[in-house]
């Protein structure tokens, strides 16, 4: 079968053991050339084919896999981060579908994850938010009315927003609907890379400290009172009891 194999969010080692043990095997490699790491090609075998799919458009990628598959090869299609993420992979499932190709999705390590791990912080804060929410500014590509940045931010949740940095002033303008100027945020740019770069502020001066750093593309804007909230979890309290221990 094919294999969808998620490349992790950009530290070659951030990838999972079945991930790398596939990328070993792998005759063929078609992968994201503009945004997965070039070293995780690193744990390819000597005499693999890769192939890298920014030239390439939908059915040309489709074929080039389903080829391979054909002449018994086996193939890996690598994606960045976890590929169930604005991966694009659900249209090339669909018409390995319809070509009776069977395959299967690795999931990998979302940027969303690495970039909280930049940050340090958890999205989730006991006695306060419980929701994350991952989204993404309309621009080329539109998104459902009813989910637009503002709409969202009314919840007042954690938020890790994609694919919007370039547009940060739109951004930070339909934030402030919901949140208040003062609401912490960040951008992690190339989250896990050497050149990772975390820009830290509030709503207010978030899109200057942006500008000022010229970061245009490949970062993820992180918003909400998780940046500076922290709380006590249950499961470790002494006082709390659960199946695994009696509470003192």
């Amino acid at each position: 079968m094919i294999f969808f194999v998620g490349a992790g969010s950009g530290d070659p080692e951030l990838i999972t053991l079945k991930g790398y043990k596939l990328l070993q095997e792998a005759d063929l490699v078609v992968w994201a050339g503009s945004l997965v790491n070039e070293k995780v090609l690193d744990y390819t075998k000597a005499g693999a084919r890769l192939v890298n799919s920014a030239h390439l458009d939908l059915e040309e990628i489709v074929e080039t896999m389903v080829e391979a598959y054909n002449k018994g090869e086996k193939v890996v299609r690598l994606h960045t981060g976890d590929p169930s993420l604005y991966g694009a992979i659900g249209e090339q499932m669909e018409l390995l579908k319809q070509k009776n190709v069977p395959f299967k999705v690795i999931p990998g390590v979302s940027s969303f994850l690495a970039a909280a791990a930049s940050v340090q912080k958890e999205y989730t804060v006991p006695d306060g938010t419980q929701t994350v929410i991952i989204t993404r500014m309309e621009g080329r590509t539109p998104v459902p009315a009813r989910e637009n940045l503002a709409s969202l931010a009314a919840h007042g949740s954690s938020m890790a927003i994609f694919l919007s940095v370039g547009m940060i002033e739109r951004v930070v303008e339909q934030l402030l609907e919901g949140y208040s100027p003062d609401t912490p945020a960040a951008v992690v740019e190339k989250a896990s890379w050497p050149e990772e770069r975390v820009l830290k502020g509030t709503l207010a001066n978030l899109a200057q400290l942006t500008r000022d750093a010229g970061i245009t593309k490949t970062a993820l804007i992180l918003v909400g009172n998780f940046l500076k909230d922290t709380g006590k979890s249950k499961l470790y309290d002494r006082e709390f009891t659960h199946e695994y221990r009696e509470g003192k």
